[in-house]
């Protein structure tokens, strides 16, 4: 039996790593599987580039950060599979739905322009936004909404704030609104200090959310036990797609040595039921959160180019090598390699146009057909990577 120390950060989406020691499906594929809680995203890289742990969950753009050399000096990391599709939620101070009410929205999560435009008229000043790390989906869900509603780059000050930070940040009146993954979000609900105002889905789709990252040098160096670890989430994931699982999976990752939050609280992530005033008003969100259903843990090259183009224009730097740079470290190569043997469903490239799909649809994969999840944008935008090397596979 190998150990291998696993670094979290206390969120739902952590459920892979946590269930898959729990119910013994790491056990299966020869691991003792030691989780790490860790208290912020920097820990969780630092100590991994640093060799104090074996694998992380980690934000899906962090290995793009380092990548493009945003980051402290570290071995390369490598993404080697997702871990999960959206769970992200918006919330907004008691104050700023005060206001948003008065002026006749809903929080109905019905259009997310409409509540964006909404927003905008609410605000007095810059708008201060909590996000989990500068290198975050969270970040780019924020930008590409904001900015379509009206938002001029002087209208935003985003701020770091580690997710289970997010309540105490907006009760001290530090930030404004946040988006961050759940439960933090329904957490700050439950306590009367925000209200719910989207979901990440209704930005966009599908957004990858977090991601199983190795120092590169490991991944490559010890094939065995990355495949056997890869095997181990990826079962775990199919484990937690199915409903009549999320309410046992709610148990397990809210007891005291993982969220330590009471289980309905885990519930409603994993369900979709966000509850979105501490009046008691719930909102139902159809695939508010996959672990793998629907090619969820493959992790598309054309993604980390798209991480990266935004992350290099927000940083002034050259996109073109920037995506170059960023897909590398996406390794669709070893996702194919470890789970092709588990029986997962390959599709037959690595790049893709991403926002393009606008229902869930069949296509061809490695063997027989696939299903893909719907992953549009709420304003209709594109990513085209068709001008960039499709070579890698």
């Amino acid at each position: 039996m190998i150990t291998l120390r696993l670094g979290y950060i206390p969120l739902i989406d952590a459920a892979p790593l946590i269930v898959a020691h729990e119910l013994g499906f790491a056990a299966e594929e020869g691991l003792q599987l030691h989780l790490i809680r860790l208290g912020a995203w920097a820990q969780s890289r630092d100590m991994l580039g640093a060799g104090l742990i074996d694998a992380a969950h980690m934000l899906v753009p962090m290995p793009v950060g380092q990548a493009l050399g945003l980051g402290p000096d570290l071995p390369a990391l490598d993404l080697v599979m997702f871990l999960s599709h959206g769970g992200q939620a918006v919330a907004v101070s008691r104050e700023l739905e005060r206001r948003m009410r008065a002026d006749g929205h809903g929080f109905d999560f019905a259009d997310a322009r409409r509540a964006g435009l909404a927003l905008r008229r609410a605000v007095r000043g810059p708008l201060r936004v909590g996000v989990p790390f500068m290198f975050s989906t969270q970040v780019e869900l924020i930008h590409r909404w904001l900015s379509a509603c009206g938002f001029a780059p002087a209208d935003l000050q985003i701020k770091t704030v580690p997710p289970p930070m997010m309540a105490d940040a907006l009760a001290a009146n530090d930030i404004d609104a946040f988006c961050v993954g759940e439960p933090w979000a329904s957490f700050a609900v439950e306590r009367g200090i925000a209200a719910l105002l989207l979901p990440g889905t209704a930005i966009w789709a599908a957004p990858p959310e977090k991601g199983l990252v190795l120092r590169h040098d490991d991944a490559e160096n010890r094939p065995e036990q990355t495949g056997a670890l890869m095997r181990a989430l990826w079962r775990a994931g199919r484990w937690l797609d199915d409903p009549d699982h999320r309410g046992t999976a709610a148990e397990i990752i809210s007891r005291p040595c993982y969220l330590d939050l009471p289980s309905e609280l885990a519930e409603r992530g994993l369900t979709g039921r966000l509850l979105i005033s501490p009046g008691g008003q719930t909102r139902d969100v159809p695939k508010f959160l996959a672990f793998n259903a629907g090619a969820a843990s493959f992790p598309w090259k054309s993604l980390a180019a798209l991480f990266a183009d935004g992350i290099a224009r927000r940083h002034g730097l050259d996109p073109g090598p920037a995506k170059q740079a960023a897909m590398a470290r996406f390794r669709t190569d070893l996702y194919r390699q470890h789970l092709r043997p588990a029986g997962a469903a390959l599709p037959g490239a690595s790049l893709r146009v991403e926002g393009g799909i606008a229902r869930d649809r069949i296509v061809p994969a490695e063997r027989g057909q696939m299903i893909l999840r719907a992953d549009g944008f709420f304003d209709g935008f594109v990513f085209d990577p068709s001008a960039l090397d499709p070579s890698t596979n």
